[in-house]
């Protein structure tokens, strides 16, 4: 059996993480940004998200998987085809940051189902912002939110604030699997 969640890692390590001063979405200043987007719009990334993320959830009660859109789509949907190929179909939704004013007028998009019970997904997380910005959309569907579950946790208190809340969180990576690389390519003092 091949070792998709390590394959995984080598990808994200090999193309999604560059350094500099970058200021996240959580407003945040770090020294790296992990742009998981290189890796899970490719085709091979797609793959490896789709099965490392369906292997974190196998075993929960769920019927469909989504979050905030840009991030979250490409992690959603790749989970949704590769879950058909194991004859488990999961739905994918996209969470909107606010409701469109025309057409449907809907913040999620998406066949998700009042009666569902789904997972909200990320790519990173940091102090889970978008999370619980997904999370007060979805459930205001109707639908229920039983886990999160991201790519790789920054492990920068966003799991801590969840599950304080009551939502379980799971993730494939951490800051500790891609510390090493991180600290070996951090910054100077003298700027190099």
């Amino acid at each position: 059996m091949q070792d998709f969640r390590q394959q995984l890692l080598d990808l994200i390590i090999a193309q999604a993480i560059h350094f500099g001063t970058f200021t996240l979405t959580s407003g945040l200043v770090s020294h790296f940004y992990i742009d998981c987007r290189k890796v899970t719009l490719s085709a091979r990334g797609a793959f490896l998200t789709g099965n490392t993320m369906l292997d974190l959830l196998d075993g929960l009660d769920l019927q469909a998987v989504g979050g905030m859109t840009v991030a979250a789509d490409p992690v959603a949907t790749a989970i949704a085809v590769e879950s058909w190929h194991r004859e488990r179909p999961l739905n994918a939704f996209i969470v909107r940051k606010e409701a469109k004013a025309h057409g449907l007028h809907r913040q999620v998009e998406g066949p998700l189902q009042v009666s569902d019970r789904v997972a909200i997904v990320d790519d990173t997380l940091t102090t889970g912002g978008s999370i619980f910005q997904a999370i007060e959309a979805v459930e205001a569907t109707g639908a229920t939110v039983a886990a999160v579950a991201v790519i790789l946790d920054r492990l920068q208190g966003g799991a801590d604030r969840i599950r304080q809340r009551g939502y379980p969180v799971y993730s494939v990576l951490t800051y500790d699997d891609i510390r090493e690389f991180v600290e070996a390519h951090k910054p100077t003092e003298r700027g190099v």
